[in-house]
């Protein structure tokens, strides 16, 4: 099956790396895609318990869902996150 999440705090082609990067390494999660131009990423799932942990990790560092709250902290860590994207970009 596959989701597709609005994403906060998504920039750039780094924040694009280190979130397609962070969730193809779940378990059960496969596939997944970056869309910066819609702020959204869809991936594909075995098992519907993998979309709450997809939710976590996301929010962890720094792209929380649409729907959820986006703090200053949340916000400066998509920061860290985007140049650790960039960085491995290279």
């Amino acid at each position: 099956m596959t989701k597709t999440e609005i994403l906060q705090n998504l920039k750039c082609k780094g924040c694009a790396n280190a979130i397609t990067e962070s969730l193809n390494k779940i378990p059960g999660v496969s596939k997944a895609k970056v869309e910066i131009e819609t702020h959204s990423v869809s991936f594909d799932f075995s098992d519907e318990i993998q979309i709450d942990i997809v939710e976590r990790k996301l929010a962890s560092f720094g792209y929380p869902i649409d729907k959820d709250s986006n703090s200053i902290f949340q916000k400066a860590k998509s920061f860290v996150s985007c140049t650790i994207g960039r960085i491995g970009d290279k």
